[in-house]
């Protein structure tokens, strides 16, 4: 077989389908010309052989071919030869009857190098037409090319490390470089009853597509007969999910949802005649079974995403693209199955995300700008600006980025604006969003209407706005990041969630992190109580809530997003908590969750100031309150493979300053004047 023969990636593809409830188009990439078309082909695979109830998926080559789909974005990488196919057949019983399933694996002779490959598009290497074409959008999906050896010139077979897993329901030997042994640092030691429970409800709650592991329900409670859309698989929710198997030694259910949902992200979203960013990742997505066109009775299996076009209020889920970057790091980190993430489409997954958040734009802040609604905080809560949360999230997903990304022609000027928005971001952060009992008496003495470069008061924030109850609350030892900053407002309520990951990833200092889990010790009785861990701090209340959720009947106060206390909230609490040596404090709360979560069969979350009742609206049996505790436990029991999930100071970032006011006639930047805020 001739090596300049083009391939899609989507060569191992099961007849399933991804449903888009809107028109997809084909667009270009980072605004680079869309390739011209001369021919478009159809491949007609094989019908899918299933009646009534039972359904299974067929696979096949999708042929060797120069002509590129409509459809399809191409990436072309290059020097590199395909070899040999290799067709293997499993059999699946349902009840008496069998069905067979085909898949044909390739086999490239040599070894995949992807470093040295471009992701630009079109790119040919010194005029050769010999390439592969890599196509990312509007695959179906998506399978890893499965290499079992690599062939050297001479014919000699180079054998790795290998690992089994699981293709169509085959088992087959797949090269996934440092993961040998993974499932050898599953947890041994006797599990307690509840921890028994939680991993069968978590068992319970996964979802497969054509016969694989793709990710975890967000609730399994079955006495909910309207679970509106709990019977999907979100992105956020998932996190916990994934790191709870990827801690057990099982990677490939993680590796299925993050191929699974790169493809989803490659589509063309429409909303109301508006297109959003490409690189907007879905919220959810749930799997259906539609009758195959034509064929009575046949059924096939079809991924329906969610990109926000059916969530309460209409919003995109702008966190649900930095939580799969932080996500596909992680499954490196813990597998060291570094190749999927250097795969093509993947490094284009990632800058897709990126480009959607480093746009430029009227922000004069390194901070994110966002609507109410788009981060966990799912519904109207006053958020809107440049949430907490978001940015920490916003750090976290750069820093990852930076790890993975491969630094070539085409990203160096991303890697590099990477680095300028890593250096404002933290120093942003570090500066105007901390405030402790010295800063509040600052800005209790703030002088307001400033016009110079060197205010002191930049965001002509009135001392008024400092909340009566604050003043008495906050202790002498201890601080926090405010939950948004804009001009002339600061919120001043403790969101949970933004604060440990900024603990997590290093976005606050060492005295910053420190003080974030002194506050909440100091606090115990407010942030947890008898159910850990409440959300944010404190409710919203009387005219207060009813002009910033419009008098919203869920968001009541001490109630879901409003005050209510969150069990998910566990494993980011147990990871802070290890970074900074305090694992008494999360084994504290671990140990109380404990005592209710089974008995009170694991609600969502918990209302009241202290957190003793069962949320009047929550579902029961939540996937992530179940894995969240399991995360946690199993953290506990092995702390160091914490080390696998945090981020230490980057003190290279700390000696950049981006603004090079210098070089101009103005004053020189307030970095300097800050330098006991960042320097540990």
């Amino acid at each position: 077989m001739s090596s300049s023969n083009c391939i899609g990636i989507y060569t191992m593809r099961p007849c399933c389908r991804i449903l888009m409830g809107y028109g997809s188009r084909s667009s270009s990439v980072f605004g680079s010309p869309q390739p011209k078309l001369n021919d478009i082909v159809t491949h007609n695979l094989s019908k899918l052989q299933s009646r009534r109830q039972k359904r299974s998926c067929n696979s096949q080559i999708v042929g060797y071919i120069r002509v590129i789909d409509p459809n399809r974005r191409v990436f072309s990488v290059s020097d590199s030869n395909w070899g040999q196919t290799r067709v293997c057949k499993t059999t699946s019983r349902v009840g008496n009857t069998s069905s067979s399933r085909r898949g044909i694996l390739v086999i490239p002779n040599v070894a995949s190098d992807i470093r040295n490959h471009s992701t630009s598009v079109e790119t040919q290497v010194n005029g050769k037409t010999s390439f592969e074409s890599i196509y990312i959008q509007g695959g179906l999906n998506v399978k890893p090319l499965v290499i079992e050896k690599i062939e050297t010139d001479h014919g000699d077979v180079v054998r790795e490390e290998e690992s089994r897993v699981e293709v169509n329901g085959s088992n087959v030997n797949v090269n996934i470089g440092n993961s040998k042994g993974l499932n050898d640092t599953k947890d041994e030691r006797e599990l307690s009853d509840i921890e028994k429970e939680a991993w069968s409800l978590l068992r319970d709650s996964v979802v497969s597509y054509c016969g694989n592991p793709v990710g975890t329900l967000a609730a399994t409670d079955p006495a909910d007969k309207t679970p509106l859309n709990y019977d999907q698989v979100f992105i956020r929710d998932f996190v916990p999910s994934a790191l709870a198997f990827l801690l057990n030694g099982e990677a490939d259910i993680v590796k299925n949802f993050l191929l699974h949902t790169l493809q989803l992200q490659s589509w063309e979203k429409t909303v109301d005649c508006h297109s959003p960013g490409q690189g907007l990742m879905p919220a959810s997505f749930k799997v259906k079974t539609v009758p195959l066109d034509g064929m009575n009775g046949e059924f096939e299996e079809v991924l329906d995403p969610d990109f926000g076009e059916s969530a309460i209020g209409r919003v995109a889920p702008v966190d649900s693209g930095l939580w799969w970057i932080i996500l596909l790091r992680a499954y490196g980190k813990i597998t060291g199955d570094y190749a999927l993430q250097e795969r093509v489409d993947f490094q284009t997954g990632i800058r897709l995300v990126l480009n959607l958040c480093l746009k430029n734009g009227f922000d004069m802040f390194p901070t994110l700008l966002v609507t109410d609604g788009s981060c966990m905080i799912d519904r109207r809560m006053g958020i809107h600006g440049h949430p907490l949360e978001i940015q920490a999230l916003f750090y976290s997903a750069l820093r990852c980025s930076r790890e993975m990304l491969i630094v070539n022609d085409g990203t160096k000027d991303l890697v590099a604006a990477i680095n300028n928005r890593l250096s404002a971001l933290s120093f942003h952060m570090r500066e105007y969003y901390w405030v402790d009992m010295k800063k509040i008496n600052e800005i209790y003495r703030y002088k307001t209407e400033e016009y110079s470069t060197d205010a002191v008061n930049k965001f002509n924030i009135y001392p008024d706005q400092i909340p009566s109850w604050l003043v008495d609350w906050i202790p002498e030892e201890g601080g926090f990041l405010i939950g948004n900053l804009q001009p002339a407002h600061m919120d001043f309520r403790f969101f949970t969630l933004g604060n440990l990951w900024s603990i997590v990833s290093s976005l606050g200092t060492h005295k910053q992190n420190e003080d974030i889990l002194n506050l909440i010790e100091a606090k115990w009785d407010d942030f947890v109580a008898q159910m850990p861990l409440k959300i944010c701090y404190p409710a919203l209340e009387y005219e207060e809530w009813r002009i910033i959720t419009g008098g919203d009947p869920k968001n009541t106060p001490w109630s879901y997003h409003n005050g209510g206390s969150w069990p998910t909230l566990l494993w980011q609490f147990t990871l802070a908590c290890i970074k900074m040596g305090r694992t008494e404090l999360a084994q504290k709360a671990v140990d109380l969750a404990e005592k209710r979560l089974s008995a009170d069969q694991w609600p969502e979350y918990y209302d009241t100031k202290s957190g003793r009742f069962i949320g009047k609206q929550s579902r029961l049996f939540q996937t992530w309150t179940i894995a969240g505790y399991l995360t946690s436990k199993m953290l506990l029991e092995n702390p160091e493979k914490a080390s696998l999930l945090l981020w230490e100071e980057d003190y290279e970032l700390l000696e950049t300053c981006v603004c090079a006011l210098t070089k101009t006639g103005r004053k020189k930047c307030s970095r300097l004047a800050a330098k006991s805020q960042i320097v540990v």
